[in-house]
Formats: structure tokens, C-alpha cells, sequence
């Protein structure tokens, strides 16, 4: 971490931000259902103590049928795949409606399947305006669904609309 020379950093989205780590710090053998897990998208709707109303449940059971979790939402966590796990992280974020996504490798280690559901999940935050910021490893799927990028190693080698920004990396 530096510390900040100077300046102000204004963030009006600030309340508004979602983030997704690469590894989740959820203890899979808790007693948590994935209907439980996505409500805590709606944290500023519900609080520590209440449940979710009937319009929090229903959009609860929107996003899961959006994630393709809509037949498991009663499942404990414990007894999902990892795959199906991390459909479930991306419902709770769906839930948030954050105006600024944070994805730190949200596609690895998953089936074909769920990355085309959650790749399709993040084209419609972009078409929504929304700002994603994802870290991706895989080129060939930065290449492919991924507009504009920002090339790091150690310092900023390129940035840019990916089509520009990429071909630094084949020099």
C-alpha cells in the first residue's frame, strides 16, 4: 500500500460499490441456504436482524432464476458445486444493483456453462452503464467479451479498447 501524496479521491458511488474476491472467505459448512447467501445482496434493505419482505424474496427468486440457481435456492451452501456457488456470489451481487462491480477472478475454476451465465450476467451490467472492473487472467476470454483493458505488469503496459491493449502483449 502507498500512502496517498495528495488530493481527494470523491466517490459518488461509493455506496453503491459490490465486490466479488477471487476466494471466498464463506465457510461452506455453515448452515446457510442459497436463498439465505443471495439475500445478503439486500443487506441495506434488511439489516442485522430482520427478515426479507415479499418484494426482497421475489427478487431473491428473480436473480437465482437469472443465475440458473432457481431449482436450489432452498439447498444449503454446502451442498452446491463450486460452480453453482459462484452463480450464487453473482445473484448476491445482482441483488445489490451497484452502480460499481469488483471482480477479482470470477471465472476460475468453473464449468463452460456457468461462465457463459455469468460472462452474459456482466455484458448487461455494461449495456446498464454500470462500471465493471473484473481481473482476468485469460486473454482469449478478454479478447472475446471484454471491451476495454487495462494491461498490468508491475506498471501499466497498455490501456485502452481491448482490440488496441492486447496486441502490446503479442510484441
Amino acid at each position: 500500500m502507498v500512502r496517498l501524496a495528495g488530493g481527494t479521491v470523491e466517490c459518488a458511488a461509493r455506496r453503491r460499490l459490490a465486490y466479488l474476491p477471487q476466494l471466498s472467505a464463506i465457510d461452506r459448512d455453515y448452515p446457510l441456504s442459497v436463498a439465505e447467501l443471495i439475500s445478503l445482496g439486500g443487506w441495506r434493505e434488511i439489516g442485522a436482524f430482520r427478515a426479507p419482505r415479499s418484494a426482497l424474496r421475489q427478487r431473491i427468486a428473480a436473480v437465482a432464476e437469472t443465475v440458473g440457481l432457481s431449482g436450489r435456492i432452498e439447498r444449503s451452501i454446502g451442498e452446491i458445486s463450486v460452480g453453482e456457488f459462484q452463480r450464487a456470489l453473482f445473484a448476491r451481487l445482482i441483488l445489490q444493483d451497484a452502480t460499481v462491480i469488483l471482480l477479482d477472478e470470477p471465472f476460475a475454476g468453473i464449468d463452460p456453462q456457468t461462465m457463459s451465465v455469468l460472462l452474459d450476467q456482466v455484458t448487461r451490467w455494461h449495456q446498464e452503464g454500470r462500471t465493471v472492473i473484473a481481473v482476468v487472467h485469460d486473454l482469449d476470454l478478454v479478447q472475446a467479451r471484454f471491451p476495454s483493458t487495462l494491461v498490468l505488469a508491475r506498471r501499466c503496459l497498455a490501456w485502452g479498447a481491448t482490440e488496441m491493449a492486447l496486441p502490446v502483449m503479442a510484441a
